[in-house]
Order: structure tokens, then C-alpha cells, then sequence
């Protein structure tokens, strides 16, 4: 039951084009909503916030327009108010493992000692590289003469 529950979400789910920007009526075209409640939402949920040109054109990246899906689906799919889906955005961006246990001291170790270790490594491969720098002399090429001066005795001025 559950697998046919998922195949119709997946079923639902209208296919975002591969673009890096979308227009507020390209955006509305995919979602099925109108322009003014796209603006409407982006007043009332700070999670979305489009670009906007030069000339004031709101520009959405795929990431809106997921979001903006995922604000559909909640408000309108499963009944949720803007207060009530807007909690429901902020708990998942929150957690983004919904398989993951809930653990907020955890999370704030475990992003340090991966920062260490990125930053250790990081120094072992300078030691490495100034090791070889200061080890290996770099000889340098013989320079080519490119100008021969014609000898005053010879009177020719393009001798060879």
C-alpha cells in the first residue's frame, strides 16, 4: 500500500527543466499556481526568496521552485495552514535526514572534527609541497644569446 502511495506522489510531482533560472510565470506553469500567490508566499514563508534582475524580474533557481512544490503539496495537498506548513518547512530544513536521530549537540562535534581533520590534511600536503620545493633545485636553462653584435673591423653590418 505504501509503495502506491509513493508512486502516485511521484506520479504527482510535475518535472522541473534543467535551467538554472526560472521566470515567476515559468515557475507558476510548472506548480500549477497563480503569479500573485507565488508573491503571496514569498511575504509569508522566508525560506523563499527568488533573485530578481536588473530590471526587477523575480528569477527562481530549482531550489525555489522544489520549495515552492513542497509549500503546494502541504498547504493544498495535505491541509496544512501557511503557519502550520511554514513550521513544517522550517523542521525539516532543520533535520535534513529524516532517518537521523535528532541530536543538536551531536551534529555541532561532528562538523568540527571533520573540519580538523579537512584542515590537518590540508597541512600535511604544504609540509609535502614546501619539503619538495626546498629540496630540489630548479636549474635553470641556459639563455640563447639573441642579438650578435657585428665587430667594428668587419665593416659588415649583418656578418653572421
Amino acid at each position: 500500500m505504501a509503495t502506491q502511495v509513493e508512486r502516485k506522489r511521484a506520479e504527482d510531482q510535475p518535472t522541473i527543466p534543467d535551467r538554472l533560472y526560472f521566470k515567476i510565470g515559468d515557475v507558476a506553469r510548472i506548480c500549477g499556481l497563480e503569479s500573485y500567490v507565488l508573491r503571496f508566499w514569498e511575504s509569508q514563508f522566508p525560506q523563499l526568496k527568488p533573485n530578481k534582475s536588473g530590471t526587477g524580474q523575480r528569477l527562481y533557481r530549482r531550489r525555489d521552485v522544489e520549495l515552492v512544490l513542497d509549500i503546494k503539496r502541504l498547504v493544498h495537498g495535505e491541509g496544512y495552514t501557511l503557519a502550520g506548513a511554514r513550521q513544517a518547512l522550517e523542521q525539516t530544513q532543520r533535520r535534513p535526514n529524516p532517518q537521523q536521530p535528532l541530536s543538536f549537540k551531536a551534529a555541532p562535534a561532528k562538523r568540527a572534527d571533520a573540519v580538523a581533520t579537512t584542515i590537518a590534511r590540508a597541512r600535511v600536503e604544504l609540509r609535502e609541497i614546501a619539503g619538495m620545493l626546498a629540496t630540489a633545485p630548479v636549474a635553470a636553462a641556459p639563455q640563447r644569446r639573441r642579438t650578435r653584435f657585428a665587430s667594428a673591423a668587419s665593416g659588415d653590418l649583418f656578418s653572421s
